[in-house]
């Protein structure tokens, strides 16, 4: 009779007192929130790279691409599409996650209607360690980043998955994310804008104002020149933030850091507040081509936890 010595069990890794200070709940988010920092190691929101297929290769945002690499090879002639992450991109997120302790999962992700990212989220969480919500926000850039940031300050708060995840529609849902483009074309040949729409907004000597109005690119006005497009773009966003308790305000751009600062400027000077300003994601960036412009404004307050 043969002696049968068991093996060892692993030993569980020891809880450091970094696990012990992150929510039980946890926000994921993906690249196209434009956060200036993801704060990841701190509890904020986790994010996960969507991808620029270029003519040389994949290459995920934030990691092997940046949106100044984008304007300039879209400068260069190049054709350029985009991809979301697989869903098993999502399940090697939400796995580690739940290594370090997560308890439940809020993923909130770019509009459902551009993009099957929320879509590769929720397939992701159905095989997750722990119950996984994915959240379509409807939106994309900082009105997405607005609503990860406030949906994890929830979570470290201590509320749980469910009143998370409304914090984060709840923000998402009162955000304006305007923007304009040097050429509708981009929008045009990545399917993010319909044809008639880009023929309407195309005519000659008119700049065209667009919008994420639940979940899709809309033209929202023609104005005659770049100039008197970004005033009427900016004055569409002080209008919308007048009417909030704590309005989040954002720039984004692509290869044009002067104007964007510049439109920061006079915002921060009428609103009363320091703008959020990033490059837009690369991703973004490769559907709005160089010189794009956006001004997002969120409502931050009106809640407790």
């Amino acid at each position: 009779m043969r002696l049968t010595i068991p093996k060892p069990r692993p030993r569980p890794r020891p809880v450091t007192p970094a696990d012990a200070a992150r929510p039980a709940v946890r926000v994921v988010t993906d690249s196209t929130a434009c956060l200036p920092e993801a704060g990841a190691a701190d509890g904020g929101p986790v994010v996960v790279p969507l991808q620029v297929l270029t003519p040389d290769g994949t290459r995920r945002e934030g990691v092997d691409i940046t949106p100044a690499e984008v304007a300039r090879r879209i400068g260069a002639g190049q054709r350029l599409t985009t991809s979301q992450p697989a869903p098993e991109d999502f399940a090697d997120v939400y796995r580690g996650l739940a290594a370090e302790g997560a308890r439940a999962i809020v993923s909130v992700h770019l509009s459902g209607d551009v993009s099957g990212t929320v879509t590769a989220a929720a397939h992701a969480g159905q095989r997750a360690m722990v119950p996984v919500r994915a959240v379509d926000s409807r939106t994309a850039a900082m009105a997405l980043g607005f609503a990860a940031l406030a949906a994890s300050s929830c979570a470290q708060a201590g509320a749980d998955a469910v009143h998370v995840a409304a914090r984060a529609r709840e923000v998402a849902a009162s955000s304006r994310c305007l923007f304009l483009v040097d050429s509708l074309d981009h929008l045009r040949r990545g399917g993010r804008l319909s044809a008639g729409a880009a023929a309407l907004g195309a005519a000659l000597g008119v700049r065209p104002i667009l919008e994420i109005v639940d979940g899709q690119v809309t033209l929202v006005q023609r104005v005659r020149t770049r100039a008197a497009a970004l005033d009427r773009m900016l004055a569409l966003a002080v209008a919308h933030a007048a009417t909030m308790e704590r309005p989040g305000v954002a720039v984004h751009h692509l290869g044009a850091p002067e104007r964007a600062a510049a439109a920061a400027g006079r915002l921060a000077e009428v609103l009363n507040v320091t703008p959020v300003v990033t490059p837009v994601s690369a991703v973004l960036g490769t559907h709005a081509g160089p010189g794009a412009l956006a001004v997002v404004v969120a409502e931050l307050g009106r809640h407790e936890h």
